[in-house]
């Protein structure tokens, strides 16, 4: 009964997004307090990026039967917490972990400043949470192991990927069966996150996220080094040294809690050269590896 339920309410709520000719799963269903606390009227997209959004939820790219190998990952797009880059941080991975046939999934969730008329901070992650819930609890309709559903973010969407990684449940009893779902990931992969909300954090993703006036215990409930026990998943995480965006002393902060909470198998990888917000391709000199060991990393960790 509940596994029919479950994946009822996906199916119900699956449809094609026209504007991106995307399978899109809106996260809430009618009526729920999540989907009553968006604040923008409207979803706002322009030149790949989304400024507003009214229905959070997860774009589905599905790889081919004969490459699927049972792994899934979602992806969190950047942005400041002020708006995402959907296409570059989103739906070019997920079409870069689908050639390794791995199923992924772009997240579209709250922004917590969206149409200014409040904040409401623990939105993003709550939208995280519920998406690695409807992934992890449909993993028979997606053909994928529910013990092998990762997560990917890059600057403050690297940020949320490590609040879902080191979070226990925010997300309010919505009274479905997805309630009693794992949301943590089964492993992370981090590009310049932003991980500190302290003396490194990235001030206006802090500022998006709690406010010009946040106080102390604001900071260290968002500041993910602080965060990390030993139910953390592994990471992998790349960062440049001459990011002018986020400092990469975030991704070393991050290394050394997973290092010092006995995680293993976590990686990270300094590069001279990038700047901010590492891309797939086209990368100085030595920062192009950053694929090709991302790839190793999963295989080591059997997701590949």
């Amino acid at each position: 009964m509940k596994k029919d339920f479950i994946l009822s309410l996906l199916l119900s709520n699956f449809f094609i997004f026209p504007a991106l000719g995307q399978e899109f799963i809106p996260l809430w269903h009618k009526g729920s307090i999540q989907e009553n606390t968006c604040v923008s009227p409207k979803d706002s997209m322009n030149h790949e990026i989304i400024f507003t959004v009214k229905t959070p939820g997860i774009y589905a790219f599905l790889p081919s039967d004969f490459t699927r190998n049972g792994s899934a990952v979602l992806i969190i797009p950047g942005g400041g917490y002020a708006h995402q880059a959907y296409r570059l941080s989103g739906f070019e991975i997920a079409k870069w972990f689908n050639t390794m046939g791995i199923t992924a999934f772009v997240l579209k969730y709250r922004l917590p400043l969206a149409g200014k008329s409040g904040m409401y901070h623990s939105a993003p992650i709550e939208d995280a949470q519920r998406a690695m819930k409807i992934i992890r609890g449909n993993h028979a309709h997606f053909k994928i192991d529910r013990n092998k559903i990762g997560t990917w973010g890059c600057s403050a969407g690297g940020h949320l990927a490590a609040c879902l990684s080191t979070m226990d449940d925010v997300i309010s009893h919505t009274g479905d069966t997805l309630d009693t779902i794992p949301a943590r990931p089964n492993f992370t992969i981090l590009v310049s996150p932003v991980i500190s909300m302290d003396e490194y954090a990235h001030k206006s993703s802090r500022e998006n996220l709690l406010g010009k006036f946040c106080n102390n215990n604001e900071k260290a409930m968002f500041s993910c080094e602080k965060r990390v026990t030993a139910e953390t998943p592994p990471a992998f995480i790349i960062h440049a040294a001459n990011d002018r965006t986020v400092s990469y002393i975030n991704s070393v902060m991050y290394f050394t809690a997973l290092q010092n909470k006995g995680i293993k198998n976590s990686s990270l990888h300094i590069y001279p050269k990038g700047g901010h917000g590492i891309n797939l391709t086209n990368n100085p000199d030595l920062t192009d590896t950053w694929t090709a060991l991302a790839a190793k990393w999963m295989k080591e960790l059997g997701i590949l």
